[in-house]
């Protein structure tokens, strides 16, 4: 009797274990979905901001994956989507410039007034920078921005904005190492989607080295 028993607990700790990885594996691929789907959405909406993602700058001058995303926020400018372009991110150690003061420095270049773009010097991450940004809108005055960022971030970037309180979407960028091959876009899809599911399970970030090269 003892042996049907044990018998038995063995079956049921077997479907257990099977049946959390059954979950587990369509939460994934659900996420995953998802995240291909919010990519694909450019939502140019007038906003009172269009935000910048930082990504890595070398002595000021962006890289490939940070000037695709300052090129996506200049034309959304031009077209009259938002007033003003925030761009946001703090510096790593070493570093002289900080990539907000890196991409303000490049859309100027390009034309863009240097008054309508607002650098927010901080962030080491997506969550810090979503949070510095929030705080600097909502001491100005303005509720609502367009995030732009590479399209595989996108559905992470909007979830942490409107969790900080902003009416954001996003309008991503459609160049750029972050979109130039399969596999790169495969590995952003895996990549955000274990980021989002560690925000949404923690509320902490989860940023990995984001892209070669950024």
């Amino acid at each position: 009797m003892r042996s049907g028993f044990v018998a038995g607990v063995g079956r049921w700790t077997r479907r257990l274990i099977v049946g959390t990885i059954l979950v587990g594996l369509a939460v994934g691929l659900g996420t995953a979905v998802r995240v291909w789907q919010v990519a694909r959405i450019d939502d140019r909406t007038s906003a009172d901001a269009i935000v910048v993602l930082g990504a890595a700058q070398y002595s000021g001058t962006p890289s490939s994956v940070f000037e695709a995303r300052l090129e996506q926020a200049r034309k959304l400018y031009e077209e009259g989507v938002a007033p003003r372009i925030v761009t946001v991110g703090g510096k790593q150690e070493g570093d002289l410039f900080t990539e907000a003061a890196s991409g303000k420095a490049y859309l100027t270049d390009q034309g863009v007034p240097a008054d309508a773009i607002v650098p927010v010097e901080e962030g080491s991450d997506t969550l810090r920078s979503i949070e510095s940004v929030a705080d600097t809108m909502e001491g100005a005055g303005w509720h609502s921005a367009v995030l732009v960022s590479d399209p595989w971030h996108s559905l992470r970037t909007r979830t942490m904005a409107r969790d900080a309180g902003l009416d954001a979407w996003t309008s991503p960028t459609r160049q750029g190492p972050a979109v130039f091959t399969r596999e790169s876009q495969f590995h952003g899809i895996t990549r955000e989607t274990g980021a989002l599911l560690w925000y949404q399970l923690t509320h902490f970030s989860a940023d990995f080295p984001y892209t070669a090269g950024q």
